[in-house]
């Protein structure tokens, strides 16, 4: 039985990458993005199913997995890779703008994993990547409001991360150094100048496959030139002087 996998922001970048690679390995790829020409072509590229759509309606990870079940009966793994640069300036404050990254970087990755689980739990389990970055895990003060978005993501991984697990369903995020993708075009020149390396849309595409088998639920792969992936270990945070353990809220 054939792997089926769901993947947005499947135009370009990381997430044509991850068609192609999983594509290559017998998957077959629904594909979602909101340049109609690059989804359709790398459809017809790769031999899956592709839907028009904007992550930041819930609608649109809802008919996305509708079409997963409808072309092939099941689902097993979502890469939910959708994202874009904030470019909101807080000195010069742009609303729309604002409300724009945050509903494709967060809300895109809430609505895609509520309208997944069910069908992933319906195919026996499977497993989640979302496309955080290292602005999920550290301060990148060049864009202050997508390192919010990323860092709302990486909670939401972590958070649901053992949930999820008890379902079968794992869930992780890979978070990148600065990709050679269209998001990144714009400073491919700076990034040469300085004789500073870029990651590959297939470094990324590679640390993602491997994220979807991690054992640890809640995985965050740290990716950058030249080394392997490696799990991101947060230190922990002190609890009350006494030792006492909080009770179960779940």
């Amino acid at each position: 039985m054939s792997t089926v996998a769901l993947i947005t922001g499947a135009a370009s970048g990381i997430g044509a990458a991850v068609a192609r690679r999983l594509a290559s390995g017998g998957a077959r790829c629904v594909l979602v993005d909101l340049d109609q020409p690059g989804v359709e072509r790398l459809a017809k590229e790769v031999g899956g199913a592709w839907l028009t759509a904007d992550v930041s309606l819930p609608e649109s990870s809802e008919q996305a997995v509708a079409l997963a079940e409808e072309k092939y009966g099941r689902l097993d793994l979502v890469h939910l890779n959708a994202g874009i640069s904030s470019g909101v300036d807080l000195a010069h404050f742009d609303l729309a703008q604002y409300r724009k990254a945050v509903g494709v970087n967060m809300d895109g990755v809430v609505f895609g994993v509520n309208a997944a689980v069910p069908l992933l739990r319906r195919s026996g389990g499977g497993a989640i990547v979302v496309t955080a970055s290292l602005a999920g895990l550290v301060a990148y003060d060049g864009d202050p409001v997508y390192t919010m978005t990323k860092h709302a993501v990486v909670g939401l991984v972590r958070g649901l991360a053992v949930p999820l697990a008890r379902e079968k369903i794992r869930i992780g995020a890979v978070c990148p150094g600065f990709t050679d993708t269209p998001l990144t075009a714009g400073m491919r020149d700076a990034f040469a100048g300085a004789g500073f390396p870029m990651l590959t849309a297939e470094d990324v595409a590679a640390a993602v496959e491997s994220a979807f088998y991690a054992e640890e639920p809640g995985t965050l792969l740290v990716v950058q030139p030249g080394r392997q992936p490696v799990p991101y270990r947060y230190a922990g945070v002190p609890g009350p002087a006494g030792g006492q353990k909080p009770p179960s809220l779940g």
